[in-house]
């Protein structure tokens, strides 16, 4: 990069220039996995993570990642892998992907390689972090949310194994893997784009390292995370200090009968510019595949206190989370948990439970900050389908489809983000093309839309729900398992803001009649019979009757609301032409 290397540069130049280079090096890593990818969820979903740590583990870069993948977790996947490798060498690569050390969830493969300089000194770690479309569990879904324990769950977990020696695979890992995986060569080709995607990270931190200078790139990291913490810090001196325990629960689902509420103890300390979550006045792990990792539980605290400080230029690292204390404990649903409990779910469902609560809470002690809650997560429209597709001469297809999800919060600035998907993936994953997803599977998509009076009220409405119907194509039958929540607990508004719409999930007979099925289910469709999707609304921010008339009218014409709702929840009245008369909307907001 033209300018690097001039001794008149000055060090803020410098800096800025060599954080644009690291996270274009992280971008560089996420394209080639994105476009070599031979998984749905990978090339169309985009549900992967690439990241730059440094040797001693502290997160540096991580481009467009999905935070609940990266916020807390890589740095203890890289402390895992010098702890049962402590002699690491240049061409080592490492699959790992234990729930009990570091990461995600299983179906996560994290892909590890250390890098050297010229003498051998080991300076800096890359990873990729992929979501598989199978991961040999017990049932073909990567989300076995009724497992009772992992051994229920049924996933290979590796913890930091060596995949690569002087760059040459380990084959007796690779055979594991395509024996017990459903579709061989889809992981196959997954597997070369994550491998590709740190070797890629690797080539080119390397060129920057020769470039520079190895000991100005450390430099650069120690001054880059001073800066973050610096910028947090100005962050938080802006909130007002303040203590509140907020808490936000899952709807009933196997192994818990009764759901499970997350509470959040939140303390800002604004003249010492820190934020303290403390998780563990929560319920022990669960029997079933809820429970969240150490890693999920800290990042989604995490989000919601990035989400909440409004201040989305403070950069998201080692260096900002220094001012951030996240108190866990082992055995704990929202903690640490120990091996057999499952987490297989540990990514979506309740990490969203514990990160929204924060957000609102931030919200409730700060006006002008925090935001409501989104929507939770897993309708059948993002489930897992799988069967065998008679076009392809019957060759078995697993993949999660990213149909019909919306739930974003309302914030104090904007309406919520209509495809946010979740709050953990803070919109980096996308929506499903219908068109490629019936080229790439023996599936029909009818129907896709936005469903009126679902938003959660407010100042800045949450977005509404998604509708979305689909089934398999003729002579072909097909699974859809899923792990719903939001039926019964809807989306909460945060400072006089409403909740969003709920979930819903029906099977839809070929004569038309719908029935209505539980959260978490797995739904066997013959041809004909379809499977009818509603995602969850975003919770609003503020009080609805103080929305912009315009963006009331707006969401009027648009079919998002109904007329109904418009002048009942926002105070907002028509005239016979169906345009807003101002006079009587003035008057009737005056009542309220």
């Amino acid at each position: 990069m033209v300018g690097l290397k001039s001794k008149n540069t000055s060090d803020g130049v410098q800096m800025a220039l060599l954080s644009s280079r690291m996270e274009s090096i992280a971008r560089k890593m996420q394209n080639t996995l994105f476009r070599t990818a031979r998984s749905g969820v990978l090339n169309t979903a985009h549900d992967f993570s690439c990241v730059i740590l440094t040797a001693d583990c502290q997160l540096l870069a991580s481009a467009e990642s999905l935070p609940i993948h990266v916020m807390i977790g890589p740095d203890l996947i890289c402390e895992t892998i010098k702890k049962y490798h402590p002699d690491l060498k240049r061409g080592d690569a490492f699959l790992h992907n234990s729930p009990y050390e570091g990461n995600s969830h299983a179906a996560d493969h994290c892909m590890v390689v250390p890098i050297f300089d010229d003498n051998d000194k080991h300076r800096f770690f890359v990873l990729a972090k992929a979501h598989q479309a199978d991961c040999g569990n017990s049932v073909p879904t990567t989300y076995v949310g009724h497992a009772q324990d992992v051994y229920d769950e049924g996933a290979l977990i590796f913890t930091a194994v060596k995949i690569q020696d002087n760059y040459k695979n380990n084959d007796d890992i690779i055979r594991m893997c395509k024996s017990r995986i459903r579709v061989p060569d889809q992981w196959w080709g997954d597997y070369l784009a994550s491998m590709g995607a740190v070797r890629i990270g690797e080539r080119e931190i390397e060129i920057l390292g020769t470039e520079i200078g190895w000991g100005q790139l450390e430099k650069f990291s120690s001054d880059w995370f001073d800066y973050s913490e610096q910028r947090m810090i100005q962050a938080i001196s802006k909130l007002p200090s303040g203590s509140i325990v907020t808490s936000s629960t899952h709807d009933p689902f196997p192994g818990v009968p009764d759901g499970i509420t997350a509470k959040v103890k939140i303390k800002i300390d604004s003249k010492n510019s820190k934020i303290f979550i403390d998780l563990t006045d929560n319920p022990d792990c669960q029997p079933c595949g809820l429970n969240l990792t150490e890693g999920t539980a800290t990042s989604a605290a995490m989000i919601g206190i990035f989400n909440g400080i409004v201040d989305h230029t403070v950069p998201p690292n080692a260096g900002s989370f220094r001012r951030i204390e996240i108190k866990l404990r082992e055995n704990c649903c929202t903690g640490i948990p120990r091996h057999p409990v499952s987490c297989s779910v540990a990514t979506t469902n309740l990490a969203d439970r514990v990160l929204c609560p924060v957000q609102v809470g931030i919200a409730e002690l700060a006006e002008g900050y925090g935001q409501a809650e989104t929507g939770p997560i897993i309708p059948a429209g993002m489930g897992v389908i799988s069967g065998n597709d008679p076009r392809k001469e019957n060759m078995p297809f697993v993949n999660q489809i990213f149909l019909g999800i919306t739930g974003g919060a309302g914030t104090p600035v904007t309406d919520g983000f209509l495809t946010i998907i979740h709050a953990g993936n803070a919109g980096l994953c996308r929506q499903d093309s219908i068109e490629v997803d019936e080229l790439q599977y023996p599936i029909h998509v009818s129907k896709r839309y936005v469903t009126m009076d679902t938003e959660g009220a407010g100042k800045f409405r949450g977005s509404p729900s998604a509708y979305c119907e689909f089934g398999p194509i003729d002579d072909c039958s097909m699974k859809v398992l899923y792990t719903s929540d939001g039926s019964i607990n809807p989306a909460k508004g945060a400072r006089g803001g409403q909740s969003g719409g709920v979930a819903k999930t029906f099977k839809k007979d070929p004569d038309g009649k719908l029935t209505e099925l539980p959260n978490c289910y797995g739904l066997a469709l013959e041809p004909g019979e379809m499977v009818a999707s509603y995602s969850a609304g975003g919770g609003g921010y503020g009080n609805p009757k103080e929305r912009e008339i315009e963006r009331v009218f707006n969401d009027y014409k648009e079919g998002w609301i109904s007329k109904k709702r418009a002048e009942t929840v926002y105070g907002v009245l028509f005239d016979k032409n169906d345009q807003v008369d101002f006079s009587k909307t003035e008057e009737l907001r005056k009542k309220f």
